[in-house]
Formats: structure tokens, sequence, C-alpha cells
């Protein structure tokens, strides 16, 4: 009874060691959304610095360019400027050992031209959807898609 009781202890024990490895994981990537619904925040930034490799690369899409942290970062100001009341909300995230996945609904309301679209007044709502890899607990790239062509279709009224 006492090795059966052992054993249920060491399984109970590295259940709760692999639980707090996946919160660890889908923690350090909820700060990158953070970062999105607070683009001009310089807290919410230093938060992104802390959770992603120093050479931490965003691919949105194949044209093999990506991204730096610091031109990430430039953006991020840029948007918080361009669309104060951004909301980045996750809505899914799944977690497989390194990599988390996150579906998540981008909103806002642009106060000038966004991509060349004077949205006079109206307001985005899009789907993204992002693959994170982290190594060492932190992320080390970021490929994603969000839907910008819905968003400036609902901007024109269209």
């Amino acid at each position: 009874m006492t090795k059966t009781r052992t054993l249920f202890a060491g399984i109970a024990t590295a259940i709760s060691f692999a639980g707090a490895a996946l919160a660890d994981n889908t923690e350090t990537v909820q700060v990158f959304y953070d970062l999105l619904s607070n683009p001009g925040s310089e807290s919410h930034q230093a938060a992104l610095v802390e959770v992603t490799e120093a050479d931490w690369q965003s691919i949105g899409d194949y044209s093999g360019k990506s991204k730096s942290r610091e031109a990430f970062l430039g953006q991020m100001g840029g948007f918080s400027k361009l669309i104060p009341d951004m909301n980045w909300k996750v809505e899914a995230m799944h977690e497989s050992g390194d990599v988390v996945v996150v579906r998540s609904r981008a909103t806002g309301t642009p106060v000038a031209p966004f991509f060349g679209v004077d949205g006079q007044g109206r307001s985005f709502d899009i789907l993204t959807i992002d693959i994170h890899e982290l190594e060492d607990g932190k992320i080390a790239r970021t490929y994603h898609v969000e839907d910008w062509a819905g968003a400036l279709q609902q901007l024109s009224g269209k």
C-alpha cells in the first residue's frame, strides 16, 4: 500500500509540474496581447521585452522578411496614436509543447486614415491567428495572420 501511495504522489507531483509549465507558456504569451491592447504603454512594452528573445521575429507573410522586436515596438507606438481604443481580445489559446496558437479578435476605431482608408469614425472587428514558438520560456518567433482586408472593408462602409 505504501508503494502505491508513493507512486500516486509521484504522479500527482509530475502532473502538477506539467500544469505549471503550461500555465507559464500561456501567461508568457498573454503579455503579447496585453501590449496589443495597450500599444503606447511603456510598461507593456517593457514586459514584452522581458518575455521575448532578443532576436525575436514577427513573421506575417512569406516574403522572407521579418520584423525585429524593436521595429514591432515602434509600430505599436504608431498604433497607439492611430487607434487609441485598440483592443486585442484572446478568444482561445492552445498549447502543444513550446508552441502556443492563439485565436483572437482585434477591434478599434482609427482616428485618421488607416492604410489609405478614411473610416469617418467607423470601427473594425477582425479575426486574428498567431503561432508563438517559445525557446527556454521566451517567445522566439511569432507567425501571425490578421484580416486587415476585412478591417478596410468595414472602415470603408462596404
